[in-house]
């Protein structure tokens, strides 16, 4: 039993990087109908941009660089803002030029987004594996993860933590889009955004804020992933980024509480997965739950609540 509880633990937590992730995916797709598959590489850059707000001397093009040496706590926002704008000028850049082309360029277009920002890191920070710095907070004096026991499961202050700020993140959020003038724009221009735009909606505001909002949640991800696995590197975005995007179409894509939902469920399915099947198909466990919900339910777990385009 305790066993079990512990890879629940351990799915929750995965679950939610996931989760922060898929939210991304799914409220650019909700309004302007893109995969935007750069979001792993914005997430893997909200984990460079942390480790190197944290330390006090790191190398940048090949040069030792003083950096500020500041607290986990302040360089997770920090990286939240500065992913954020660059979400803003990918979508300026990249993505409005082709708003009215067939979806297949647009797609394109991301992937291309994807592979440059991986190489822009890899110039940026070095091919090589950067390791995240030691959080005081989350580690005690002989350097291991804070923990405690509970129904036979040691959890992590870290785990808590990431679980905790997930929650907040995807509440606010939610309140954000269903109580707010903005929010009401977004849910506006994601059903019809011609009739949005007559009706006085700067459709373009709409979604560079969308692009903001999701890059930054990316960012959050990266950074709090950074700190559970020690690590950073330019390919690291990869593999999550498609889970994440798997997570999104589990909860049903376009819907806010549905990537959460689908970032959860996957996270377990993949802990229990690999714990009791095999840690050699790991990455594979979320493949199958895309094959079996496009055979089953391809509009998602929540996919019944989205609205349908005009």
């Amino acid at each position: 039993m305790s066993s079990i509880f512990q890879q629940l633990v351990n799915g929750l937590m995965l679950g939610c990087l996931y989760a922060l992730i898929a939210v991304g995916y799914t409220m650019v797709y909700g309004i302007i109908e893109l995969i935007n598959f750069a979001f792993g590489e914005l997430f893997m850059f909200g984990a460079y941009i942390s480790i190197m707000i944290m330390v006090n001397k790191a190398t940048l093009f090949g040069h030792d660089v003083s950096m500020p040496g500041l607290s986990f706590f302040l360089a997770i926002p920090i990286a939240m803002a500065i992913v954020a704008i660059l979400g803003v000028v990918i979508e300026r850049l990249a993505y409005r030029p082709l708003r009215n082309a067939p979806r297949l360029a647009a797609l394109i277009s991301a992937i291309g987004v994807s592979i440059l920002l991986q190489n822009v890191a890899q110039a940026i920070f070095g091919s090589a594996q950067l390791s995240f710095p030691n959080i005081p907070f989350f580690t005690n004096a002989a350097g291991g993860a804070k923990s405690f026991v509970l129904g036979g499961a040691t959890i992590t202050y870290l785990q808590v933590f990431v679980v905790i700020v997930t929650v907040v993140a995807m509440i606010a959020l939610n309140l954000f889009v269903s109580r707010t003038r903005m929010g009401r724009a977004m849910r506006a221009s994601a059903q019809d955004k011609r009739t949005s735009a007559l009706m006085g909606v700067n459709v373009n505001r709409v979604v560079a804020i969308t692009f903001l909002i999701g890059s930054a949640m990316g960012a959050l991800g990266g950074g709090l992933y950074g700190a559970v696995y020690h690590f950073a590197a330019p390919q690291m975005g990869f593999t999550p980024g498609l889970k994440a995007f798997i997570a999104a179409v589990l909860g049903g894509i376009g819907n806010i509480p549905g990537a959460f939902l689908g970032g959860i469920l996957l996270g377990i399915i993949e802990s229990f997965g690999a714990a009791y099947i095999s840690s050699s198909y790991r990455d594979a466990f979320a493949f199958v739950v895309l094959i079996l919900l496009l055979c089953f339910r391809p509009s998602g777990l929540l996919g019944s609540t989205i609205s349908q385009k005009a």
